[in-house]
C-alpha cells in the first residue's frame, strides 16, 4: 500500500464515531436503573472507556453489581445503536472511502462486542470498507495489552508491526500501539485527557482521517 505501513488500523468509538456522549448516558442511565443514582463521577465513567466493559465495572463494584450494570448498560446502548442515535466524526466516512479506493489496507480493532460493533458498522456502510474487523471476542488480552493490535495485523497477513498503523483516541489505544511495535496516530477531536499522552510523549495527532493519504 504504502512506503510507510501495510495497513491502517482504527478504533472505533471516539475516533470513527461521536460515541462519548452515548456512551456517557448510557453510563448514567445504567447506574441510575442499578443503583437508583449515578456514584461515579463523570471522570471516574471517562477513564472507563476504551475498555473491556465488565472487566471495569468489576474492578470497582461486587460481581452482582458489576454484572447487572453491564447487562442495564448492554441493554441501554444496545437500543440507542438500533435507532441509529450514534453519530460519524464529520467527513469520516468519505476519508474512509477515499483510503479505500487508493488501496490502503484499513481495519478495525477495537474491545466493543461484536454484536454492538457490526450494529453500527451495518447501519453506517462501513463493512466493505474495513479488511478486518476485531472485537473484543477475538483475543484473550484486550487493550493496552499488545495481542489485539498484533492478531488484527496477522489477520491481514502482517508479522512487522512496525508496517501498522493505530489511530485513536483513548491512552489504551496509545499504549496498545507502542507494546504491539506499532505506529500510532492521536485524532485531535478526542475527548480524552491529553495528560497521560504527554506523560508518555506526545504522538502524533492528525486533525482529519484524510491526513492519512499522504502515508498511500
Amino acid at each position: 500500500m504504502s512506503n510507510r505501513y501495510d495497513a491502517i488500523l482504527y478504533d472505533l468509538d471516539g475516533t470513527l464515531t461521536d460515541s462519548i456522549p452515548l456512551i456517557m448516558k448510557c453510563f448514567h442511565l445504567a447506574y441510575i436503573e442499578v443503583l437508583g443514582e449515578c456514584t461515579r463521577t463523570d471522570e471516574d465513567l471517562m477513564s472507563y472507556i476504551g475498555q473491556p466493559l465488565l472487566k471495569t465495572f468489576s474492578d470497582v463494584h461486587d460481581d452482582d453489581t458489576a454484572r447487572q450494570l453491564f447487562e442495564a448498560y448492554l441493554r441501554i446502548n444496545e437500543a440507542m445503536l438500533h435507532n441509529d442515535e450514534l453519530d460519524l466524526f464529520p467527513g469520516v466516512l468519505d476519508s474512509l472511502k477515499r483510503l479505500k479506493s487508493a488501496g490502503v489496507k484499513q481495519g478495525i480493532m477495537t474491545s466493543k462486542r461484536r454484536d454492538s460493533l457490526m450494529i453500527t458498522l451495518e447501519l453506517k456502510g462501513m463493512v466493505p470498507l474495513f479488511e478486518q474487523i476485531t472485537a473484543l471476542e477475538d483475543t484473550v488480552e484486550h487493550k493496552p495489552a499488545a495481542e489485539p493490535l498484533i492478531y488484527s495485523a496477522a489477520q491481514m497477513g502482517i508479522s512487522d508491526m512496525s508496517r501498522v498503523l493505530y489511530v485513536g483516541d483513548a491512552i489504551v489505544d496509545y499504549e496498545c500501539a507502542i507494546n504491539s511495535g506499532a505506529d500510532f496516530a492521536l485524532v485531535r477531536w478526542t475527548r480524552m485527557d491529553l495528560a497521560p499522552f504527554v506523560a508518555k510523549g506526545m504522538p502524533r495527532v492528525i486533525g482529519s482521517i484524510d491526513e492519512l493519504l499522504q502515508y498511500e
